[in-house]
């Protein structure tokens, strides 16, 4: 499609962005009215949104339209997942510059469709409006089907800490993307496209997970929320983690040792959970670390490597510099 969406117009946008989206069961009623009706046969619904910025978190040399909506609905939806639900629905609010082209637009959209169909949900609405900077506001939703959500603050101690999913793999593509170049590729997609393990939040809660999260932030990041939302300590192994040959070869080159990026690294969308110590974990659960005591009141649950503080750089604090 040519043109721009200033001269397409809002309404015209909203049709084309619409039009590319089907329903799913979990929808009685899609795009195009004051609002969606969504099914919550749970009776309960979980809701979660976040916000993308260009040149913040993402960048059109780096990345195409497509890549950026299936990146920003696949860390909404893995916020879903975390909690033990399906998801089932994603709205979303873009802020876009009259001179935009339309292909950008409707190439975000597929990217968001394409995404919610790995997941299985569907985009069910949102708004479009006029600014200087493109801006994602995307909002996410989730069925619990009948079970009780996995928060946080759950973690007990003698449960073991488990991870499936990637870890490391995005940051270690951004590194790649930052020095200028664009292979090894398949750690450059990991950063423009994460593929959280969704299936994982769900099939967590059904094994008897007592705390989960999603790694956008950092595993030892992530994990801190855990443990001071848990009033836990946990102490992590780096030798039971997986570093890729290739990973390594990428940490050699650019001066990186690359457990930096396993630990550190956000925007995988890995699923990391503590269940009690004797539940048979699946092959696709890695055990990597123990909650190993209380936390003291005076300085809240922390998270350890091989018993030791981990202060290498990582994590992410929007309003840090």
């Amino acid at each position: 499609m040519q043109g721009t969406v200033g001269e397409l117009g809002e309404f015209g946008l909203i049709r084309e962005l619409t039009a590319r989206v089907p329903l799913t069961d979990a929808v009685d009623l899609g795009p195009g009215d004051d609002a969606a009706v969504v099914k919550a046969p749970d009776g309960r619904v979980v809701a979660t949104t976040d916000v993308l910025i260009e040149n913040r978190h993402f960048r059109r040399d780096w990345s195409t339209a497509y890549d950026v909506g299936r990146k920003a609905a696949a860390q909404n939806l893995a916020d879903v997942a975390a909690m033990g639900a399906v998801p089932t629905a994603i709205l979303l609010g873009l802020v876009a510059p009259a001179d935009l082209p339309t292909t950008w637009a409707t190439e975000l959209m597929d990217g968001l469709r394409d995404e919610c169909q790995v997941a299985g949900a569907t985009v069910v609405g949102g708004d479009v409006v006029r600014g200087e900077t493109i801006t994602l506001a995307i909002t996410a939703l989730g069925d619990l089907q009948g079970r009780a959500p996995v928060t946080r603050a759950g973690a007990q101690v003698g449960d073991v800490v488990a991870v499936t999913g990637w870890l490391g793999w995005s940051a270690a593509g951004l590194t790649v993307l930052q020095r200028g170049f664009r292979s090894p590729r398949a750690f450059v997609e990991a950063h423009r496209r994460p593929e959280p393990p969704y299936h994982a939040g769900p099939s967590g809660a059904e094994l008897g997970a007592t705390a989960m999260i999603d790694v956008s932030d950092g595993l030892v990041a992530d994990l801190g929320h855990v443990a001071r939302a848990s009033a836990v300590d946990i102490d992590l192994r780096a030798a039971d983690f997986d570093v890729p040959a290739q990973m390594a070869d990428i940490g050699q080159a650019v001066g990186v040792d690359p457990l930096v990026w396993v630990l550190s690294g956000g925007e995988d969308h890995a699923i990391v959970a503590t269940f009690p110590r004797g539940v048979q974990l699946p092959a696709r659960w890695r055990v990597v670390g123990e909650v190993v005591g209380r936390a003291r009141a005076a300085r809240g649950g922390r998270v350890t490597v091989d018993g030791e503080a981990w202060d290498r750089v990582g994590g992410w604090d929007h309003f840090s510099e």
